[in-house]
């Protein structure tokens, strides 16, 4: 176990760094802020490459030591200076960042296609919302928010430890699942569209989501099995993404029966 009381130490300035994608991507880690997070990770049975807490939090979980490689005590300006947030918990953890343009072996299941979804915590929101209807994965495009920025990871709770999270080009992912017989479905505010409870898509199928303000992609919704709208009864002109991925993912992965 480690002291560390000045912020300019090296561990210090290299976990500050973890907040940007550039150095996520070079170190192959990322930073997991809070107990719930760190748990999370731990139930999933991932290896914590360094631990790093306040004196009373560590002093409280002594155990969490031996199941980690490297333990850093800090102090509480350390905490605030390394994480995302105004309060911080005191514990975090330095964890390896997943290949995220790994490509199953089979595609199977319900997966969640985000196309240029910006807000952090929409993406996060949609990833802990279809871990929570059973989806088997999430395909993020490259105009998307990071998966693993400290906003997104807040907002997901450890859901990443739960699916699939990946990223990718959309086009080519639609390709594949149309290869299989499997259905990709776009999303569109448009009437034209099919309504979303005439669908009963199976076990395999895709659904997607698109930017907040511009929706999805033309050439995206071209490629589709069908698109899909959510009838509306109030004045509402839309739904926020996020809000109508949980609608949609819920009504239409029927393996919750």
């Amino acid at each position: 176990m480690e002291e560390l009381t000045s912020v300019h130490n090296q561990h210090v300035k290299n976990w500050k760094k973890l907040q940007t994608k550039k150095y996520r991507r070079q170190s192959g880690e990322y930073l997991l802020d809070g107990w719930h997070l760190v748990n999370e990770a731990l139930k999933a049975g991932n290896q914590i490459n360094q631990l790093i807490g306040t004196e009373d939090q560590l002093a409280a979980h002594p155990d969490l030591q031996e199941q980690a490689g490297a333990t850093y005590v800090v102090t509480e300006e350390i905490m605030k200076h390394i994480t995302d947030t105004v309060t911080p918990q005191g514990i975090a953890a330095v964890v390896d960042l997943p290949d995220a343009h790994r490509v199953p072996e089979k595609i199977t299941g319900a997966w969640l296609f985000l196309d240029r979804v910006q807000d952090p915590g929409n993406v996060g929101t949609m990833v802990r919302t279809a871990d929570a209807a059973g989806f088997a994965g999430v395909v993020v495009s490259n105009r998307s928010a990071d998966i693993f920025g400290p906003k997104v990871v807040r907002s997901m709770q450890g859901s990443q430890f739960h699916l699939q999270l990946l990223e990718g080009d959309l086009k080519k992912w639609i390709a594949d699942f149309k290869k299989v017989g499997a259905p990709v479905y776009g999303t569109q505010l448009n009437p034209a569209a099919k309504n979303f409870r005439t669908v009963k898509p199976g076990s395999t199928f895709a659904l997607i989501m698109g930017n907040e303000g511009q929706g999805m992609d033309q050439q995206l919704l071209a490629q589709t099995t069908a698109n899909l709208y959510i009838p509306m009864r109030g004045e509402a002109e839309s739904l926020n993404v996020a809000v109508s991925a949980g609608i949609l993912m819920f009504q239409l992965n029927q393996q919750l029966g």
